[in-house]
């Protein structure tokens, strides 16, 4: 690891703080960059605007998505910005690097019908590991959260049992309070009966004792992927297309039927934890997008418009 590299990450990890999933995204661009500059005999600090130029080429060409080069911009910036602060570099080579233009595609959501049907294919699952299934569908959707809060909840955000929100630490360690409702308070009442069955045995129960959801591994805790998968197999058990299913398509769906059922946008935006209500805005476009598609499939005059008198 180029030591440059660690004192940008130690920087923004310990003055601004980067949450960890922020820090390994950036530090997996700028060691891919490293990566790049060594093939072309470049160092860190003698880079100018054409090694930029021919990077950002290369990301194109191995068919990054707009959002992933958008990052390894922003990984850039702040890292040209951080070196010509410290005196290692002259200038920042990246000034000229306008980025791509972001793609505004609506993002995926799910119908009430499809958390349903999660949550009956969750009852079929054995023992503790249903009510676990049903937790966390049930707080993800219910709650809006994103899924690594999810799964790394520590057992000291339980609220009581008569709590109709629960505080919630997100991006940068920034608190905030997501809605309880009685669907997710249920779920997770019974979740907590049951838990003590999941604890790892041995020295990992004691680190893991400290999470709402404790595995067995490192973290401690179940984590984003295994959550993933689980997803996957209980559509396919409820015969839902898998590949339309994901935790950030529950998180999306939690928003969407909000916003659909008349919330407004900046209680939406404190519920997400969006910095940006622009952020949030996003969810107007889903809201409408549907009513369109809804308008479109059953009003009597758009049939006859698509199939004739």
């Amino acid at each position: 690891m180029n030591p440059q590299i660690e004192a940008f990450l130690e920087m923004i990890g310990v003055e601004r703080g980067a949450a960890r999933n922020t820090l390994d995204a950036y530090r997996r661009d700028l060691i891919d960059f490293s990566a790049f500059l060594a093939a072309r005999n470049v160092e860190m600090c003698d880079v100018d605007h054409r090694d930029i130029e021919a990077f950002a080429q290369d990301l194109s060409v191995r068919g990054l998505s707009s959002t992933t080069i958008a990052r390894r911009r922003a990984a850039l910036r702040q890292f040209y910005q951080f070196a010509v602060s410290e005196g290692w570099c002259p200038d920042d080579p990246t000034k000229r690097w306008d980025g791509p233009k972001r793609a505004h595609t609506l993002p995926k959501t799910a119908e009430i019908s499809d958390i349903d049907a999660l949550l009956a294919a969750a009852t079929r699952l054995k023992g503790w590991k249903a009510l676990r299934a049903a937790c966390l569908i049930e707080l993800v959707y219910g709650c809006g959260l994103r899924v690594s809060e999810l799964v790394g909840l520590p057992m000291r955000a339980v609220p009581k049992p008569e709590a109709t929100a629960m505080r919630v630490k997100g991006k940068g360690g920034k608190e905030r309070l997501v809605p309880l409702g009685s669907h997710a308070r249920n779920a997770l009442g019974a979740w907590l009966e049951v838990r003590v069955h999941s604890l790892p045995d041995g020295a990992q129960g004691g680190e893991a004792g400290k999470f709402l959801f404790p595995a067995k591994g490192k973290a401690g805790h179940f984590g984003r992927r295994e959550f993933a998968r689980l997803l996957e197999s209980l559509a396919i058990e409820a015969g839902l297309d898998p590949t339309k299913m994901s935790p950030h398509v529950l998180r999306h769906a939690f928003a969407t039927h909000l916003v659909e059922g008349g919330a407004d946008l900046r209680s939406v935006q404190v519920m997400l934890g969006h910095a940006d209500i622009a952020t949030t805005q996003i969810y107007t476009h889903v809201a409408d997008a549907r009513l369109t598609e809804l308008v479109t499939q059953n009003h009597p005059l758009a049939y006859r418009t698509k199939k004739g008198p």
